[in-house]
């Protein structure tokens, strides 16, 4: 099993909801299924298997889930594969799914359960035939490259008022900001928000030069506790955060001062929590999938390190994830960042030049993430890994990660 989660952001950056998207087999290792990929998702969804088993609030959050259905898969036992309420689930159809019976008898028995219905792959000139499936969706994904958005939202105005238009394949900061001051589309999908930094004459604000100055702290060989502890003192949101943490681990243990509370965690408990804190601080002025995803890229890349065979890297690993979106947390290039953060040279190499030690576990981090599986199943091949530990890998840093923002649950 692969999969990956792809968010869809409002006008103001803020994620609205994610498209799972998955794949049972590796097609590479079985060359007979390249054909009849699409069968893949017929009997059991795929989509569904991870909702279910891993849950929406570890996959997203309260957030909606988008799910891929074809034409086969419509009929299969939706109902029964997922025990997650049914208004968070969004069925994601295509063209493949034909606006005649018995598709339509199928979709509005759907849509009467509370599934949320959405279609992609539509041309211009379809919308009219598809009134009868238009009619039944809440949102329909749109290639903004290819739509003239000015006369479609005219055309989903008239015809459909209650749909949302979502545009995908939004992959600069340019087309986002154009096409979200226009005001046409409701959601969008792409690389936009993550964009590396290419230059940059902004300076570094005066708070997060202390968060670096505390990460440069205990990312340095064999710190001082007493030093940490000084930093993390200059700022009060690190102060409420580092209390909770130390309270939350342990009972009466009448905490007097920050000192106090960093002897109680402990050298290397400490350089994790700080690590992390630290980031999350860092991309206060981001969209929150900035977040999000360096830390799942850092706790992914550790887990991958035993999968690699490179178990004596995962601090590195789990670093240089963390570290991976650097450039878009300072508003500087990643040469720039990395000066400023004091890392090791296989970490900089990976993370600048693309080479080392520590890149080929990156590389397929991000190939993961795109869920490019052909490149994955290329590189599983090549290192030998087994799938099923990569998604064990996956899905366990989408569960750290929910338990770090919000341990409650």
């Amino acid at each position: 099993m692969l999969a990956s989660l792809i968010p869809l952001f409002d006008d103001e950056m803020k994620v609205c909801a994610y498209s799972v998207f998955a794949q049972r087999e590796n097609h590479l290792m079985n060359p007979q299924l390249m054909g009849t990929g699409f069968l893949d998702n017929v009997v059991n969804i795929v989509g569904l298997d991870i909702v279910d088993s891993i849950g929406t609030n570890v996959l997203s959050g309260d957030k909606e889930v988008f799910v891929e259905i074809n034409n086969i898969s419509l009929f299969a036992g939706i109902e029964e594969q997922c025990s997650a309420p049914k208004e968070r689930i969004v069925l994601l159809l295509d063209n493949s799914i034909l606006p005649e019976e018995p598709y339509l008898a199928r979709l509005w028995d759907l849509r009467g359960q509370g599934y949320k219905i959405a279609i992609r792959k539509l041309a211009g000139n379809q919308f009219e035939s598809y009134r009868s499936i238009l009619n039944m969706c809440d949102y329909i994904l749109l290639d903004h490259r290819k739509i003239n958005i000015r006369s479609a939202k005219i055309f989903f105005k008239k015809a459909f008022p209650e749909i949302k238009l979502c545009a995908v394949g939004v992959d600069s900061k340019e087309d986002y900001e154009r096409l979200s001051s226009d005001g046409s589309y409701d959601l969008y999908e792409g690389n936009f928000f993550r964009v590396p930094v290419e230059e940059s004459e902004r300076t570094v604000t005066p708070l997060k030069v202390t968060y670096i100055e505390l990460l440069n702290v205990v990312n340095s060989p064999d710190f001082d506790l007493q030093d940490a502890a000084d930093v993390i003192g200059k700022d009060a949101a690190l102060v409420i955060s580092l209390l909770e943490m130390v309270n939350h681990m342990t009972i009466n243990s009448e905490i007097t001062s920050v000192r106090h509370a960093a002897a109680m965690l402990g050298q290397k408990e400490l350089k994790k929590w700080i690590n992390t804190a630290v980031t999350k601080e860092l991309c206060a002025d981001k969209p929150s999938e900035i977040t999000r995803i360096s830390m799942v890229r850092a706790k992914f890349a550790e887990n991958l390190s035993e999968v690699f065979g490179m178990k004596g890297l995962s601090a590195e690993l789990f670093l240089t994830g963390l570290f991976s979106l650097l450039d878009v947390m300072l508003d500087q290039t990643m040469e720039q960042s990395l000066k400023l953060v004091h890392v090791s040279k296989k970490i900089e190499d990976a993370l600048l030049r693309r080479t080392g030690e520590l890149w080929p576990i990156m590389n397929f981090v991000f190939e993961y993430e795109n869920a490019s599986w052909q490149e994955v199943s290329r590189l599983m091949i090549l290192n030998e890994i087994d799938m099923n530990e990569v998604y064990s890998a996956y899905t366990s840093a989408l569960k750290w990660y929910r338990d770090l923002i919000d341990p409650i649950k």
